[in-house]
C-alpha cells in the first residue's frame, strides 16, 4: 500500500468522537492515511473537552473544525477510501453519495459531550471515548489492507467496531 488512503469519520455534530478519530488517524497513520471528519448537523465548533484532551496528549489540533459532510460529497472533494460513522444517529441517516464507493463501517462510541454533571466527569467521559477510539484506530491501522479485498476490509472494519464495544 504505497498511496495515501483517505478516511472520513462521521457523526451528527462533528465536535467530539469524529474529531478524535480524525486526529488519531492523522497522527498514528501519518504517511499512510489522511483523515477528515464531518457531521450531518455540525455544531460549528469542536468540543473544548476534545480539543483540550488532544492538545494535552501532544496532538496537533490546529486544523480541526466542525464541518458539514456536504464538503465531502462534491466534485472537488477528496475521494474517500473509508467512511466510518461513530454515532448511532449518523449511522442511521441517509448519507450523501460518496464518490469511489468507499468501504463503510460503524464504530459506535457513546457521546462524551455533556455526559457528566461536573467538569471532572465530562473530562473523564472524553478520556473514555478517546481510549475506545484509539483502540479502534490502532486495530484499523494494523490491518493488512493492501492484501485484503473490499469484502474482507468491510468485514474487518465492522469487527473492529463490535469487538471493542465494551472496552474502555
Amino acid at each position: 500500500m504505497t498511496d495515501i488512503k483517505d478516511v472520513l469519520f462521521l457523526c451528527t455534530g462533528n465536535s467530539a468522537r469524529s474529531v478524535l478519530g480524525e486526529v488519531l488517524v492523522n497522527e498514528l497513520g501519518k504517511g499512510r492515511f489522511r483523515a477528515y471528519s464531518a457531521g450531518s448537523q455540525p455544531t460549528g465548533t469542536p468540543n473544548p473537552f476534545a480539543i483540550d484532551l488532544l492538545n494535552g496528549l501532544g496532538y496537533d489540533t490546529s486544523y480541526v473544525r466542525s464541518k458539514s459532510w456536504d464538503e465531502f460529497s462534491g466534485a472537488d472533494a477528496p475521494v474517500m477510501d473509508y467512511v466510518i460513522t461513530v454515532c448511532s444517529s449518523a449511522a442511521g441517516e441517509t448519507c450523501p453519495y460518496w464518490p469511489g464507493a468507499p468501504v463503510g463501517a460503524h464504530w459506535g462510541i457513546p457521546d462524551p459531550a455533556g455526559a457528566g454533571e461536573t467538569e471532572a466527569e465530562n473530562r473523564e467521559a472524553f478520556r473514555v471515548a478517546y481510549g475506545r477510539m484509539r483502540q479502534r484506530v490502532e486495530a484499523f491501522l494494523a490491518l493488512p489492507l493492501g492484501r485484503m479485498d473490499l469484502a474482507e476490509q468491510k468485514a474487518a472494519l465492522a469487527k473492529i467496531g463490535v469487538e471493542s464495544e465494551g472496552a474502555a
